[in-house]
């Protein structure tokens, strides 16, 4: 691995607790693995200690406070040192306001106007760039535009006092944000009528209906507030995934290399486990005959608890994953409502925004149950709760992309997801053509991650949910991140 040299302190002289200054400034990628190195140092450029974390790990612990023990010199005790990490202030309030306009001038020959506002931005330097343009209403002179949200930096850079070129005429932010009022009726004037007309008065007038600013909250803020994202694993055992015990399956345990389902599994979890503080994760398969009996069960738990399917961090999902080779039979068929019931049950438990559910579903072939698992996913959708599925091997997933409600959100009898909160992709698409497997693991992560955030949100705002304060932080080492 190559080390990357960030930055460093000031040096505090004469002392065993030094409470550093100093910030230093990261990008933050939620779906990477961001790990760090410290090395603490003495004037002289003794050295003192180290210790490794990720980035996650600091901002997933809870406000966003972690301590870690120094070690690197055999036989010695180091001492500890504390990380916190906050978010880099920028303007998050987001503005959503309505306008109607009255006694427009007409422009079409046959008709009346087609009117739309444009709103343009002003520059530092004069200019003017274009920020939001309203819908087109059809032959009126008296249009009523619908309401729409814009983030307030697009308006106006977080600069209250600068001004927007509304179509025909100008105002300010903080005039806006007066709402309705007789400061808030303006007339849209003509510059070639008003020089070739001496009795030109308007062409029409625009008048603000409502304007109302809130802020817009973000992933680390739930994250600092206590949120925890808990993770589950559903592992796919059906038949088509071949004999374990040959090569040719994608179950087989080489000693040499982590098969496609442990890869996916390590490369998801490592990054999940970071935001889970008891590092305990529920761990299923489907489409086996499980022991003493023989019957096929499509959720059992990979540890053989009925009572607590939970593994000890991603290491022990791993481990009863191989121990599990080696005591079912793989059969099928692949259905997958079951356990995007079970979890969906779990989450249906705690929708107070303390808590939100990762479902990790590994599989290699097409579903079974898909009107079944359509119902799962639409009936989930309302609950605070995200599913990604990875297909492993060469077969064909075009039905997956269904589940996938990016083009398309998914539907069941009549009725359609609340929100998109599945995210499907081969893992053939991320393997590295070299062979390197961290490669390959880190391209899948990123890949299958990056939505998570997003959806988390959109369920926090659809039940109107605000993240809880921080928890507060003792004097420590900062990492300021940027996102």
């Amino acid at each position: 691995d190559v080390n990357l040299y960030f930055g460093r302190t000031e040096v505090i002289e004469n002392t065993l607790n030094p409470d550093f200054v100093r910030k230093f400034v990261l990008d933050y990628f939620f779906e990477e693995k961001q790990n760090l190195r410290f090395d603490v140092v003495c004037l002289l450029q003794s050295f003192l200690g180290q210790t490794f974390c990720t980035l996650g790990e600091i901002i997933g612990s809870a406000g966003a406070r972690l301590e870690r023990v120094l070690s690197g010199i055999p036989g010695k005790k180091c001492g500890n040192i504390i990380f916190t990490a906050e978010e880099l202030s920028n303007c998050r309030d987001i503005a959503t306001m309505q306008l109607c306009a009255n006694k427009l001038d007409k422009k079409d020959f046959f008709g009346k106007s087609d009117p739309f506002l444009v709103f343009y931005r002003s520059n530092e330097d004069g200019t003017f760039t274009i920020c939001h343009k309203t819908e087109v209403i059809k032959n009126t002179l008296n249009p009523v535009w619908q309401p729409f949200t814009i983030p307030v930096r697009a308006l106006c850079n977080g600069d209250y006092d600068s001004h927007d070129f509304i179509g025909e005429f100008t105002t300010s932010y903080r005039e806006l944000s007066r709402g309705q009022s007789q400061f808030n009726v303006y007339e849209v004037l003509n510059p070639k009528k008003k020089g070739r007309k001496k009795k030109y008065v308007n062409s029409g007038t625009v008048t603000l209906l409502s304007f109302k600013v809130e802020s817009e909250y973000t992933f680390v803020d739930f994250i600092r507030g206590g949120t925890q994202l808990n993770f589950t694993v559903a592992i796919d055992f059906t038949a088509s995934n071949g004999n374990p015990a040959q090569p040719t399956s994608l179950h087989y345990m080489s000693p040499y290399q982590m098969n496609a389902y442990a890869m996916a599994l390590k490369a998801v979890g490592e990054i999940i486990q970071d935001y889970d503080s008891d590092k305990l994760f529920p761990a299923y398969g489907f489409g086996a005959k499980i022991p003493p009996d023989g019957k096929v069960s499509h959720a059992f738990p990979l540890n053989t608890d009925c009572e607590n399917a939970n593994c000890v961090a991603i290491e022990g999902v791993l481990e009863a994953y191989y121990e599990c080779l080696r005591t079912v039979q793989l059969y099928g068929p692949t259905n997958f409502a079951p356990v995007i019931n079970q979890v969906a049950q779990c989450a249906a438990d705690v929708t107070d925004g303390s808590q939100y559910f990762v479902l990790l579903m590994i599989t290699d072939g097409v579903i079974s149950d898909m009107v079944q698992t359509k119902e799962a996913v639409v009936n989930a959708s309302s609950l605070p709760m995200s599913i990604i599925i990875v297909g492993v091997g060469p077969a064909e997933f075009d039905a997956m992309e269904e589940l996938d409600g990016d083009e398309v959100r998914v539907s069941s009898k009549g009725r359609a997801a609340e929100r998109d909160i599945v995210q499907f992709v081969p893992f053939r698409d991320y393997i590295d053509r070299s062979g390197n497997q961290v490669l390959s693991m880190a391209r899948l992560a990123k890949d299958v991650l990056a939505e998570i955030p997003e959806q988390l949100l959109s369920f926090m705002k659809s039940r109107g949910i605000e993240p809880r304060p921080a928890l507060s932080n003792s004097p420590a080492t900062h990492i300021t991140v940027h996102l």
